[in-house]
């Protein structure tokens, strides 16, 4: 399904995600196989999906959050993190115009420096990470309008 490396007061992990039934998961960390159960049920992982810049994206409602690492923020083009990692330095604020191609942020990930950039125009609506945040794969870190 999905497989992470993680190094934990030094020792390396590999931890792949092999099943998820309701809040029961089935992982291999480092070659041996774990049940483990989640204080909640896991959320289905939704790929974002591109718009076409001419239609108007539907009006959702914004839900209120008190860390900004967890709110996804309203309608819009929703920017997820491609790969678990750290961020590094955010270029953007809430209410900057983009264009495409334009640099959002960086992050670290698997020990390199990569950028996200603005897949589409728009206007920032928000901001949902701040330096130094750790993501993991499919988070919405930046939502453009």
């Amino acid at each position: 399904m999905k497989k992470f490396k993680f190094t934990i007061s030094g020792k390396p992990y590999e931890v792949e995600v092999q099943n998820i039934e309701g809040n029961l998961a089935t992982v291999n960390v480092n070659g041996t196989e774990y049940k483990v159960e989640m204080e909640e049920q896991a959320a289905p992982v939704v790929a974002p999906v591109a718009r076409p810049a001419a239609k108007p994206a539907a009006t959702q409602s914004q839900s209120a959050a008190p860390k900004p690492a967890a709110a996804v923020g309203g309608a819009g083009y929703k920017m997820a993190a491609p790969l678990p990692g750290t961020i590094m330095q955010i270029f953007v604020k809430q209410g900057d115009t983009v264009s495409k191609g334009d640099k959002l942020l960086m992050y670290e990930a698997m020990k390199m420096e990569n950028n996200l950039l603005a897949e589409t125009d728009g206007t920032i609506t928000a901001v949902n990470c701040r330096q130094g945040d750790n993501v993991l794969q499919g988070d919405v870190l930046i939502v453009i309008g």
